[in-house]
């Protein structure tokens, strides 16, 4: 085992101090240094071009990790990410230097999956408008949903796609769901119908995306996707915005395609002051916050610390990206 006692660790996830407290106690007896980010964001390519230089170890957040500042790490050794999303690294270029990248599957499945549900319940219940206009003086009465009877579509039956299903079971309402390798028998379980992308896009009421962002994924909810939808139909995205073309989407509910929608993540983050989504009243707006709970966080900040101290001491981490 080497003595890792020497190396420096730079930590950018900026909810890592709401971690628990161990963590750092645990970090800070195994390395000699830490360095924090300071700026309270994602740190830009720029911005890591000047951290990296001397570092051995990065427990990363949603930083843009290109080839353009793994020239700057010298002496990297682990990329441990702090999520489940490896879309804003480089893999290739992080393989080519011979840095290990790390993530922590499944540890926020729980947390997105409960969001997921609260922002379906919020756009059903118009309890975002509700709340407003109370608090100005107003005792309106909404003409709301109910999940009851209606149809939820789930695009992706991963980890969170099955945690999402699993919650819906109670709500008595029909589960139809899209995924390129279903499993099979959790669909049986759960009484979810496995559907072609299009069916699922046509029947669903509220359609929910739990997918990563690959070549084939990137802004597959476009024009051609929301024209099939349900007229009246919700969009929720707890995943990635790069999954969304905002442009299309604008439009979709401005033609009254879409009834609404609710999105904790946006293509760039945080959204410009002038991104129409963030003025439109049918959509819910949330700091993509799915994962910022006290079980997630926790969760993922031990794997995402034990991967990097692991490959720090030359030992294999439990959760390479594959």
């Amino acid at each position: 085992m080497k003595d890792i006692k020497k190396c420096r660790v730079l930590v950018t996830p900026t909810s890592y101090g709401q971690t628990d407290q161990r963590l750092w106690t645990e970090l800070e007896e195994h390395v000699g240094e830490i360095i924090h980010n300071q700026t309270g964001k994602p740190l830009t390519s720029g911005e890591l071009s000047k951290l990296l230089p001397g570092v051995d170890g990065y427990i990363a957040g949603l930083d843009v990790i290109d080839r353009a500042c793994l020239q700057h790490a010298d002496k990297l050794k682990v990329i441990s990410r702090y999520g489940v999303g490896c879309d804003r690294v480089d893999l290739k270029a992080a393989r080519e230097k011979g840095i290990t990248v790390t993530y922590t599957p499944g540890a926020n499945s729980a947390s997105v999956a409960e969001m997921t549900i609260a922002l379906t319940l919020a756009l059903a219940r118009k309890i975002p408008q509700a709340v407003e206009a109370t608090r100005q003086g107003s005792w309106p009465r909404l003409n709301a949903l109910s999940l009851e009877g209606k149809t939820f579509g789930i695009v992706g039956l991963g980890s969170i796609g099955k945690q999402v299903a699993r919650r819906l079971a109670g709500f008595d309402c029909t589960i139809l769901a899209f995924d390129v390798s279903p499993d099979q028998d959790f669909a049986l379980l759960y009484k979810v119908s496995l559907v072609s992308l299009g069916e699922l896009i046509e029947r669903s009421d509220f359609i929910s995306l739990h997918l990563p962002v690959l070549p084939e994924t990137r802004g597959m909810v476009n024009a051609g996707f929301l024209s099939g939808a349900k007229e009246g139909a919700f969009l929720i995205n707890t995943a990635r915005g790069e999954l969304v073309n905002e442009r299309d989407l604008v439009s979709a509910m401005e033609a009254g395609t879409l009834a609404g929608a609710a999105l904790d993540v946006f293509t760039t983050e945080p959204p410009d002051s002038d991104n129409v989504l963030l003025k439109m009243p049918q959509v819910i707006v949330t700091p993509h916050i799915s994962s910022h709970s006290d079980g997630a966080l926790n969760a993922m900040g031990w794997m995402a610390l034990k991967d990097c101290l692991a490959v720090l001491r030359g030992d294999t981490p439990a959760n390479p990206v594959p």
